[in-house]
């Protein structure tokens, strides 16, 4: 098997596996003041040190990180925490990306709904339109601006940091928030760089397990309490994220994180030469690849000619080369993909879209056999009806 599918999800890597067995055997839960239970609680606070540590946070008075079951539910804990914690003070406009992620896009449909302006930035070609950023805070009134780092279909990198030093110069008191899970540990990524106030992530896009995301929080948003919890209970993880933690998931995101840190921009270099050197066999074959103006090293999107992603993803399926078609959090959606329509794809060709993503355990005779088996199907698949 050729697996190019690493934006939806990373092989489980050794350590993360490791780690999570030993943690199967610290079955204490972390609340517990017993022996079994501090084990259990040791684990995390060492899962939650380390990952602070790839954020070039050291200083646990600079900020926390609060662990949660998926990165969706981080992003949703920064969005909804933010709103309604918020809510009493001025400020109706909240900035965001045409291109969000759908864990970001679907909050901003309801807050919508409830009244609240949500402006949502141009990316065309991969660009995040400052002018359009610079446009909407002379009316002082974004209060929350929420924009992804590496867009998870083009792989675009979005000049994050710049626009949120533009907001937070223009409006101090307004919260920033970038969703990094397709950045982190793959470009630079750090909250100080990005003026980030929240940052999420993701576990399984860098070797750890399934099932447990963090948001990172930066200390003074706690300082001004503007940000509420969304679940209540016994008042774990600071009280942002009640229940009992996933211990197991914590050791293995921890593992995954202190494995990959060293050599994340070594890893960087070389999806990035595998990227194109596949671009350009695709390029040479008749494909047409969408390039943004800055791209992430390890994410490829593909127009085909005139055939279907989902028809040419079963044609490379049964050859045992996995990619998909965009989101895999959305790939049983019917509608146009929203992230290739902002890059300036018209509908038709959305849909003749596939998304190539590399992964450390890739190699140049994976980039061979994969244009091979798109050359092939290209030759072989019958093509759509304009």
């Amino acid at each position: 098997m050729i697996y190019l599918d690493n934006s939806a999800t990373t092989p489980l890597c050794r350590e993360a596996r490791e780690a999570m067995l030993y943690a199967m055997d610290r079955f204490g839960n972390p609340s517990s003041l017993h022996k079994v239970g501090q084990e259990a609680a040791g684990l995390v606070a060492d899962a939650r040190s380390g990952i602070l540590k790839t954020l070039g946070v050291r200083n646990p008075a600079d900020g926390v990180l609060v662990f949660t079951g998926s990165g969706t539910e981080a992003s949703n804990l920064a969005l909804q925490g933010t709103v309604q914690a918020k809510a009493r003070h001025a400020g109706k406009t909240i900035l965001t990306t045409d291109s969000e992620h759908p864990s970001v896009e679907n909050q901003m449909k309801r807050f919508e709904s409830e009244g609240y302006r949500v402006v949502r930035i141009g990316t065309g070609n991969g660009k995040l339109d400052l002018d359009a950023v610079d446009r909407e805070l002379e009316s002082n009134d974004v209060f929350l601006a929420s924009f992804m780092l590496v867009n998870n279909e083009t792989g675009a990198v979005y000049d994050v940091a710049e626009a949120f030093a533009r907001i937070q110069r223009k409006n101090p008191g307004a919260i920033t928030h970038c969703d990094a899970v397709q950045g982190y540990l793959k470009c630079e990524y750090r909250p100080e760089k990005l003026h980030a106030d929240l940052m999420t992530l993701s576990a399984h896009k860098i070797g750890g397990p399934k099932g447990i995301g963090a948001l990172y929080v930066r200390q003074d948003i706690l300082k001004r309490k503007y940000l509420s919890p969304l679940i209540l209970g016994g008042g774990q993880e600071k009280g942002f994220r009640s229940g009992t933690e996933n211990v197991i998931g914590i050791a293995g995101f921890g593992a995954a994180a202190k494995a990959v840190l060293p050599v994340w921009k070594e890893n960087g270099e070389r999806t990035a030469g595998l990227r194109l050197e596949l671009k350009e066999r695709l390029t040479a074959l008749g494909f047409r690849v969408n390039e943004p103006e800055t791209a992430a090293p390890h994410i490829l999107s593909v127009t085909l000619p005139d055939i279907k992603s989902e028809t040419m993803l079963h044609f490379l399926s049964a050859k045992g080369i996995c990619v998909s078609s965009g989101s895999a959090c959305s790939s049983h959606a019917k509608e146009v993909s929203r992230a290739l329509t902002a890059f300036g794809l018209n509908a038709h060709d959305a849909d003749c879209t596939v998304r190539i993503s590399f992964g450390p355990d890739n190699t140049e005779e994976d980039v061979r056999l994969a244009a091979e088996a798109l050359k092939e199907g290209m030759d072989t698949l019958v093509r759509i009806r304009k």
